[in-house]
């Protein structure tokens, strides 16, 4: 079994493949604080759900964003799995090149996405992952990484607007029924998914000019909002991220094994 691990800023997603299969994935808030006991603990309580537990687990892939997180999984990986993770970053396999200025600062998370899009999507292609930041990665025919841009994610945005305005106040983040609201509430709702909306069009359109026509793949805890409201995207992968990481792991396969 290999267990994939994608740290974010706000989540952390978990899927367990037997193969290429996934057998599950789930869902967790980010916690530096948690030790690498606890969140064994946690992992454990959802492998059970599918007759499996960490002691099962022969190899693990990771990405992460919070260097603090990375040390506590590869922990959990040697005490647990008796193996050592694959912690994807620079020198790792990934079939991608990078024509950043510096790949170095490209995030794993955006290259696990890059792998998955053009291994399973083809390219060329525009990958846009709603997570804490609303990250566009663009590929190249031949599946070159040719960068990016980076925005506000929906819920930061979100969150300033209510901090910063002391007569306005948190809402859902849903479709409201029309663009002119007719009360608070239903006006930021408006102004925050509309104009998200109106932020991922723009942004795909001046892509296309830059790099021609290309398909557009929604990853992300919040995808679903915003493609559910903008025909400009055309593939919807919540798990393109584990799936990359499924990949980057099969390229570099033997690296991670028990020890």
């Amino acid at each position: 079994m290999l267990l994939a691990i994608d740290v974010g800023n706000t989540n952390i997603v978990i899927g367990a493949y037997d193969g290429d299969l996934l057998l599950a994935h789930w869902r967790v808030n980010t916690d530096a604080a948690r030790t690498p006991d606890e969140y064994a603990v946690l992992i454990n309580a959802f492998l059970s759900r599918v007759g499996r537990s960490l002691a099962d687990t022969s190899a693990v892939v990771l990405c992460s964003v919070v260097p603090a997180l990375t040390t506590t999984f590869e922990e959990v990986a040697r005490a647990y799995c008796d193996c050592t993770a694959l912690v994807v970053g620079p020198g790792t396999r990934t079939g991608i090149k990078i024509l950043y200025e510096n790949p170095r600062e490209v995030g794993a998370d955006r290259i696990a996405n890059a792998v998955a899009a053009f291994q399973l999507y083809g390219a060329p292609s525009i990958i846009i992952d709603f997570g804490t930041a609303t990250t566009f990665d663009a590929l190249s025919r031949d599946g070159e990484y040719l960068g990016g841009a980076i925005a506000p994610g929906l819920t930061i945005a979100a969150d300033a607007l209510f901090q910063r305005a002391a007569r306005l106040y948190r809402v859902e983040l849903k479709r409201p029924r029309s663009a002119i609201g007719r009360n608070t509430g239903w006006s930021i709702q408006s102004g925050v998914i509309f104009g998200y909306v109106g932020l991922i069009e723009g942004l795909v359109a001046r892509f296309r000019q830059e790099m021609g026509p290309a398909r557009v793949i929604a990853t992300g805890g919040l995808s679903h909002i915003i493609a559910n409201e903008t025909a400009v995207i055309d593939i919807t992968d919540p798990l393109l991220t584990l799936e990359g990481l499924r990949l980057i792991y099969q390229m570099n396969d033997g690296l991670t094994s028990r020890r």
